[in-house]
């Protein structure tokens, strides 16, 4: 659609002339006029018989309104009168409304009084809001709900980056939890959902050609089987909101974390030989890591650390350096980054904690401006460091850790880094980077991400966080990484009390957490309710085959189970396939008269190794069927280890002839299932004991992703 931007730019450059933070009335409809957004017929009356004469030429009823820079809210002001329905009640109304606005501020500026058409809201009609506003974290955003109660308390609304596709804005219609009221219930027609859907469009496009609108609202929209219509625009301007984000380019980006990730030398500044110092434990993992590249001690007494050289200064050491660890108090570190940035310093890993967390945040800045004046990036501070196993790099503090795999994870939190790094050697995950960025005065997740996109070692990224310094460039760093490699978020502060929590813990600003869900579903994260979670699905996900349809089949040796494990399958999005009776029938083949072959497809627990061996072989070689869910119950016919290796061999046979799914399986028994489930993921199968949950969860999780990134259509049956 063509908007008449030049009728808008008028409009905002006599607002920004005269210093106004919002539009008036008449203003707000030239500007939805503009973007092609239905208002209802109106005019501007500076007198009560202009007011009378305006309502005649419009139609009665109408809607009279205060026109005011100095009054946003109308109706706190006793400035809107509903339901005028003759010429009389027209100059009745404007008097009482100029009053009212007089009482309410004196010294308030009165353009007029707005007479509006009233739209009769009758019970084909729903009453929507549809707004766009600058959010701190991720820019320009655009909102949707229904409209009165809906909205105020139960806070049923949806979020999208602007600009929004076409495509996006119609899933914003449908992703309300009551979007079933706008396809018409107790005899209601359907209202006209892509005239909604076309307002999404035009607002967000607006905000997006216009920064400095700070605010939109379109409340009430009323939409109707025939169209929408919005009867109230306001708007609100700040000049602050144009201003572009300052941002490093992709190739700065990913040039900087080359050398910090992979570098040929690494100082520590504040290295020591006494043991308890930080200083000395850098230098131990670093040295005892197997740490290939170049290594200098930075001491001012100089002599040796752990057998090599010390020097008083970065600037004294005779090679380049890449990365100069910090490992000295936060009072000390910006002038010791000086000498890093004339050393040509790419990354400096700032350990020390004293800085944002602990209320400094001047000192913070100014090591923030030492940082840019030299063009070194900074990765903390307040963190334990960073491991990157392909190079044996492992430049932290805490523990050592030498487990390499494709999956790099990183934290907000040092503790949750040491988790982490726990589950991590635990499960014999392996994994290819673990990175803390703490307050993130620089480095964030999506310079992060650039690295680990072009990082042929990194097949999955998972990352605990409680705020985005620069949500919008997360969210279009993540749209791009998440069509070739899951990307798994743990976002914390979801309740009031944890963003209160969140804001406490590292200088973090927690946002409003429905808008953070809906942006990262928007950009193809997955989201993990918590940190099991997230570290569940960082090891799952990546041993799972891409599922090529929907329809998932649960094959389990107990009725219970079965039941579970279908309950958890509607909680994770996942299609139970109706059975053929084809298949339904070669199913009844394989399992005893008393089992059923439905689906769930239950073979019963008395059962031999054949019957779990012939069922899931079937589930494997009909096309039809795109995953498996296993549900095994320990019995003495088929104990847990003869399960787990059959399992494992009949998988394997199957991907040997070209057909992979993806399997997931939930054991019940003894102690002795933990073993086969740990012989199942050792063996490509997603395999958890003692709960029906978090198989499904994580198989749930695989296929987010691969609907987001086009890898699966749904083929139902």
């Amino acid at each position: 659609m063509s908007y008449d931007k030049a009728a808008v730019q008028a409009v905002l450059d006599r607002a920004l002339a005269e210093g106004r933070s919002a539009l008036s009335a008449p203003e707000a409809k030239l500007v939805a006029d503009a973007y092609g957004i239905a208002t209802p017929g109106e005019g501007l009356a500076t007198t009560a018989d202009g007011a009378a004469e305006l309502a005649a030429e419009i139609g009665f009823p109408v809607v009279l309104k205060i026109v005011s820079p100095d009054i946003l809210h109308k109706t706190d002001a006793g400035g809107v009168v509903v339901g005028v329905e003759n010429e009389s009640a027209a100059k009745e109304a404007f008097d009482r409304i100029v009053a009212n606005a007089k009482a309410y501020q004196a010294d308030a500026e009165i353009s007029g009084v707005q007479v509006q058409k009233m739209l009769q809201r009758g019970p084909d009609v729903q009453e929507v809001i549809v707004g766009a506003v600058h959010d701190q974290t991720f820019g320009k955003i655009v909102a949707f709900g229904l409209g009165g109660v809906l909205v105020e308390v139960l806070k049923d609304v949806t979020f999208r980056l602007a600009p929004t596709t076409p495509d996006e804005a119609a899933s914003m219609v449908e992703g309300i939890n009551a979007h079933e009221m706008l396809n018409g219930v107790r005899g209601s027609k359907p209202v006209d959902k892509p005239a909604i859907a076309a307002i999404i469009t035009a607002l967000s496009d607006l905000v997006s050609d216009f920064p400095q609108f700070a605010e939109v609202d379109l409340n009430p929209v009323l939409a109707g089987p025939d169209g929408a219509t919005a009867v109230d625009v306001r708007i609100i301007v700040d000049p602050a909101a144009g201003v572009p984000v300052e941002r490093f380019s992709q190739d700065e980006i990913l040039t900087a974390m080359t050398r910090i990730m992979k570098p040929r030398a690494i100082a520590v500044i504040g290295a020591s030989n006494e043991d308890g110092k930080i200083g000395n434990s850098v230098m131990k993992n670093l040295v005892n890591g197997g740490y290939q590249g170049e290594i200098y001690p930075i001491n001012p007494k100089g002599g040796e650390v752990l057998g090599l050289k010390a020097f008083p200064s970065i600037t004294d050491v005779p090679g380049d350096v890449d990365v100069a660890v910090f490992a000295v108090p936060a009072k000390f570190v910006a002038g010791a980054l000086e000498q890093c940035g004339l050393k040509g310093v790419a990354g400096a890993i700032l350990i020390p904690s004293g800085f944002a967390e602990t209320g400094e945040q001047a000192l913070q800045d100014e090591v923030l401006a030492v940082a840019r004046k030299h063009g070194v990036r900074l990765l903390g501070p307040n963190i334990y460091g960073y491991y990157y196993l392909p190079e044996k790099l492992c430049a932290t503090f805490c523990t050592p850790y030498d487990v390499q795999g494709s999956v790099a994870l990183s934290s907000q939190s040092g503790g949750i880094g040491m988790a982490i790094l726990g589950f991590s050697r635990s499960s014999r995950m392996g994994v290819s980077a673990i990175v803390g960025v703490g307050n993130k005065a620089d480095i964030d997740e999506d310079d992060l991400l650039t690295f680990f996109e072009a990082d042929d070692n990194t097949n999955l990224i998972a990352m605990h966080l409680e705020d985005l310094k620069d949500g919008r460039a997360f969210a279009e760093t993540a749209s791009r990484v998440s069509k070739t490699k899951p990307v798994v978020v743990l976002k914390a502060g979801r309740t009031d009390m944890g963003a209160r929590a969140a804001s406490s813990h590292t200088g973090a600003l927690a946002g409003n957490d429905k808008v953070y869900d809906d942006i990262l579903r928007q950009s193809g994260v997955v989201r993990a309710p918590g940190l099991n979670d997230m570290l569940q699905y960082a090891r799952g996900i990546p041993l799972l085959p891409t599922p090529q349809g929907e329809n998932v089949v649960i094959i389990t040796g107990a009725g219970g189970s079965g039941v579970l494990l279908s309950d958890a399958c509607v909680d994770n999005g996942l299609h139970l396939m109706s059975m053929p009776a084809d298949l339904d029938e070669a199913f009844k083949r394989f399992i005893p008269p008393f089992g059923a072959s439905g689906n769930p497809v239950d073979i019963t627990g008395g059962e031999p190794p054949s019957t779990y061996r012939n069922t899931i072989a079937l589930g494997l070689q009909d096309e039809r069927i795109h995953a498996l869910i296993l549900g095994y119950w320990h019995t003495i016919v088929t104990p847990p280890m003869v399960f787990a290796e059959l399992v494992a061999d009949v998988v394997a046979e199957y991907r040997a002839k070209g057909i992979s799914k993806p399997v997931v399986a939930s054991l019940s028994g003894d102690v002795e299932v933990e073993e086969a489930s740990q012989y199942l993921f050792e063996h490509g199968v997603v395999a958890y004991p003692y709960t029906t949950e978090t198989p499904v969860a994580v198989l749930g999780a695989k296929y987010r992703w691969a609907r987001n990134a086009g890898l699966v259509g749904r083929q139902t049956l």
